[in-house]
């Protein structure tokens, strides 16, 4: 089984940092890209920023500039530094990852989600 745990959430001032952590874990060939999204109450779940397996990261507009996404390959673990935090940041973040399964001679892969941690900035 493969799983995504995603830790670092938490409550912090405005203008204060995170870093979330998001470790993959399980039987499995090789990861693909990974990613951070973001799904406020009442919202639709969206794009924070994704790193390939190469380094190579894309951003949204709103985390250009305060958040970096970064990944170590060999702890199987992406992360997302999160700095200048806004009350607007606040939502449920979670970490995506494309995983490829190797059945005998054949490969697969699909995308795989953790279970999200809270991030809530506030006064």
């Amino acid at each position: 089984q493969v799983q995504l745990v995603e830790s670092g959430g938490g409550l912090v001032q405005p203008g204060g940092s995170l870093r979330l952590s998001c470790a993959a874990s399980g039987n499995f060939f090789s990861i693909g890209p990974m990613g951070w999204y973001i799904q406020a109450p009442g919202k639709q779940r969206e794009l924070v920023a994704t790193v390939t397996s190469g380094g190579s990261t894309n951003y949204a507009d709103s985390a250009k500039g305060r958040f970096t996404i970064s990944r170590d390959n060999v702890k199987k673990t992406a992360y997302l530094q999160m700095n200048s935090l806004k009350p607007e940041d606040t939502a449920v973040y979670y970490c995506k990852a494309d995983i490829f399964i190797k059945s005998g001679s054949v490969y697969s892969n699909r995308d795989y989600w953790g279970q999200g941690t809270q991030v809530t900035v506030s006064s």
